[in-house]
């Protein structure tokens, strides 16, 4: 579990595949004291499994969904990422509750300067539309962010100073990908209102008999 409240930056030194996985070292000026093997950490909002620690480096294997499902197959020595370690019971959550869990890869499609902000545009999968409202959460890139505003499968969000030098949104630009984590309580809110038909209870069902 995690808040979209990146601690730092990390440095990919190399990707190494793995048959259809791959292993990844990463290299942060984080301190790592209290950081463990088998620690979970967001690497741009991707939940990932530490498995080796050496200095200031760290390991982890991505498995091949993954790969496919976000933007961390396309990394390449050098890229920057950003990174979260788990919440931990006595912090603060100070963004929203974040798995970790990608739903889809959106597109940067705006991005305009409007004062001291940038007012990014993003455009994602018609199948996760559902879940982007108005004044709700979204991660992007492991970032926790307010939605200002939101047309079909285009959303928009404005990012302070502080989170576009702390984090690797300050570099987006149109075109960019990003992966992006919709809201998990509005997946379970819509799965227990349309149940499932197999279960032999659907609307029909509950009207029929009285609810």
């Amino acid at each position: 579990m995690f808040t979209g409240i990146v601690e730092g930056f990390g440095t990919v030194r190399s990707m190494t595949p793995q048959g259809s996985d791959a292993v990844m070292r990463i290299e942060t000026p984080m301190n790592l004291e209290d950081t463990r093997t088998g620690d979970s950490v967001a690497v741009n909002g991707a939940c990932l499994t530490i498995t080796g620690m050496k200095g200031s480096e760290f390991a982890v294997d991505v498995s091949a969904e993954t790969l496919s499902k976000t933007t961390l197959g396309s990394l390449k020595r050098g890229d920057r990422v950003n990174l979260e370690r788990a919440l931990r019971l006595n912090s603060f959550l100070g963004g929203h509750l974040v798995l970790g869990h990608v739903d889809c890869v959106g597109i940067v499609v705006e991005r305009t300067v409007r004062s001291n902000s940038i007012i990014f545009g993003f455009e994602l999968d018609r199948a996760f539309e559902r879940y982007i409202v108005e004044k709700g959460s979204v991660t992007v890139d492991g970032v926790s962010l307010t939605v200002n505003r939101c047309e079909k499968n285009r959303f928009y969000v404005n990012i302070i100073p502080h989170t576009a030098e702390k984090t690797t949104l300050g570099f987006k630009k149109v075109g960019g990908r990003v992966n992006i984590e919709t809201d998990i309580i509005g997946k379970y809110v819509e799965k227990l209102l349309h149940p499932s038909k197999e279960k032999g209870i659907d609307m029909e069902f509950l009207a029929k008999h009285g609810f």
